[in-house]
């Protein structure tokens, strides 16, 4: 009996040891991905100058982008202005640049050439706290952290008083907040794991929105809601753009319909700028790659995901609006 108990009470600990080993080694891992991220050089340094009172006027000058370790120019010789207050939908196949260039005017990344300037000061000349507060970014893979609600959504402006917060909450179409466990203070997990592919993405939209930026920068904010949330978003969405310079980057019809203008992406280069209608009738491209996406959500079925966890459906076409495209060479 005596030989027993001791063979028991041995079990643990030599049992232990294999359960230590694995997760010291998991710890070693862990703390070497620390060290690297801790001595990756910054590359994004401040500027000398603030913008006080942006206007919100956006330019694009002869920009060209090339990843670090890439061959070739991801983004060749896009020019574009874009009037304060004017919305701009950016259209393009998968691998055309769209994220890259939006990734760009937050200063995420710096251009490798050209410039892009607010107001005709070069962004890279701007304290980097400065420029983000200018300009608000939301997405299509929502960036959530490991907190309350309350405090993703004020990570831009920690000052948001209950009622802005709850405001902007309503133009994303996000009142699920409201069921959650404890409202605004419930914790939501890392990437917000407890939520939808579209609650995610509508948290990220009202953070953006909570800001109340000069430039609003959406990268396919819309694209894991259904049919319905999604025309909800963005009759919200057009009362919040009066006024705020945007870049709205678009798959579907009814997303490229809050823009003033739409700019077509083609291997990295800006190909047409124009009205929605106007491309429409003049670049047969541009119609090739609305009813593709089009085909594409149609052949999802209603109820269908884009991602996990995501609530989305057909979209919506429609072709209403007026006047003439330009081609750029």
């Amino acid at each position: 009996m005596a030989f027993i108990t001791l063979m028991l009470s041995l079990i643990w600990p030599i049992a232990s040891t294999g359960f230590l080993l694995s997760m010291t080694q998991d710890a070693m891992t862990a703390a070497d991905r620390i060290c690297e991220i801790f001595d990756t050089p910054e590359t994004i340094l401040d500027g000398p100058s603030r913008l006080e009172r942006a206007q919100g006027r956006l330019t694009l000058d002869d920009v060209s982008f090339r990843y670090p370790d890439g061959d070739a120019d991801v983004l060749r010789h896009l020019s574009l202005d874009i009037a304060p207050g004017e919305t701009v939908a950016l259209v393009g196949g998968t691998g055309s640049g769209k994220t890259t260039l939006t990734a760009l005017v937050p200063r995420l990344a710096d251009v490798t050439g050209g410039s892009i300037r607010i107001d005709g000061v070069d962004i890279r000349e701007l304290e980097v706290a400065n420029l983000r507060s200018i300009v608000a970014t939301a997405f299509e893979d929502a960036t959530l952290f490991s907190m309350s609600v309350r405090e993703n959504l004020t990570l831009g402006r920690p000052e948001a008083t209950d009622q802005e917060i709850w405001e902007a909450i309503e133009v994303a179409q996000a009142g699920f907040v409201r069921d959650l466990p404890w409202g605004l203070d419930t914790r939501i997990g890392e990437q917000g794991m407890s939520l939808s592919g579209g609650q995610r993405q509508r948290l990220a939209l009202a953070r953006a929105v909570l800001v109340r930026p000069r430039i609003l920068v959406l990268d396919d904010t819309l694209s894991a809601l259904d049919m319905e949330t999604e025309a909800l978003v963005e009759s919200a969405l057009r009362r919040v753009l009066v006024g705020v310079t945007a870049i709205v980057v678009a798959h579907r019809a009814s997303t490229v319909l809050l823009a003033d203008r739409v700019a077509m992406l083609q291997e990295g280069a800006i190909t047409h700028v124009g009205t929605h209608a106007g491309l429409l009738a003049t670049v047969p491209e541009y119609r090739e790659l609305l009813s593709a996406d089009y085909n594409a959500e149609t052949a999802m079925g209603p109820g269908a995901e884009k991602g996990s966890g995501a609530e989305t459906g057909p979209g919506s076409r429609t072709d209403s609006d007026t006047g003439e495209g330009e081609s750029h060479e």
